[in-house]
């Protein structure tokens, strides 16, 4: 997938298969804004523009070469935990933000010894309209929040919103969020409601491609 025309494609077939909006932003690592207009633009009768005439400002990550790989998945996973290992001496739980956030929480998890916990954002669900009305979930099936410290732990930050929201659903359960963790940071976002945000990467947009 290397240039817009690779992405649209990308995002007609998600929507073929029945992929909300927000769900397409998560596969394509891009804001719901940029999935909604990848989806709109795969609808047109004809396009062979490789340029993103009118579209939105964003950055696209691909880090398919490390999620396909378990080595180089587990190498990442353990310099993530590296950034949170001095950030919290009674923290015994991570969170992971589904999908793409799942298996790197599990690295981090394992190098650094806590429990783990899957949070689905209520982006997932969403198509069009008010994302607030919607709501996001722990998983059942991995551990609880409540009274416990915690890392929180996603593959990518677009906005923060996703982060937010994490942070907020577990002070909500009666966690305590230490830290977050991310590979690709496109905002160079420091903190989030008081809680530190770190990541591997920081992919930041200069000027607005307006001279190019």
């Amino acid at each position: 997938m290397k240039n817009i025309d690779g992405l649209i494609e990308s995002a007609r077939e998600l929507s073929e298969r029945g992929f909300s909006r927000g769900e397409i932003a998560d596969e394509l690592n891009v804001s719901r804004e940029t999935a909604t207009w990848l989806v709109e633009r795969s609808g047109e009768a004809a396009s062979t523009t490789t340029e993103p005439s009118g579209g939105p400002h964003d950055i696209h990550v691909d880090w398919s070469a490390l999620g396909r790989d378990s080595a180089r998945l587990s190498y990442t996973g353990m310099a993530m935990a590296d950034l949170l290992s001095k950030q919290g001496e009674s923290v015994d739980l991570t969170v992971g933000i589904e999908k793409a956030g799942a298996p790197l929480a599990t690295v981090v998890a394992r190098e650094l010894d806590t429990d783990i916990a899957a949070y689905a954002p209520r982006k997932h669900q969403w198509e069009e309209g008010d994302i607030e009305e919607l709501e996001g979930t722990f998983s059942q099936n991995f551990a609880e929040i409540r009274g416990r410290e915690c890392y929180v732990v996603d593959d990518t930050i677009t906005s923060g919103t996703t982060m937010r929201e994490t942070i907020g659903g577990i002070k909500n359960r009666g966690g305590e969020p230490v830290a977050c963790v991310v590979l690709v940071d496109k905002q160079g976002i420091e903190s989030i409601d008081g809680v530190p945000v770190y990541s591997l990467i920081q992919a930041i947009r200069v000027g607005n491609g307006d001279d190019e």
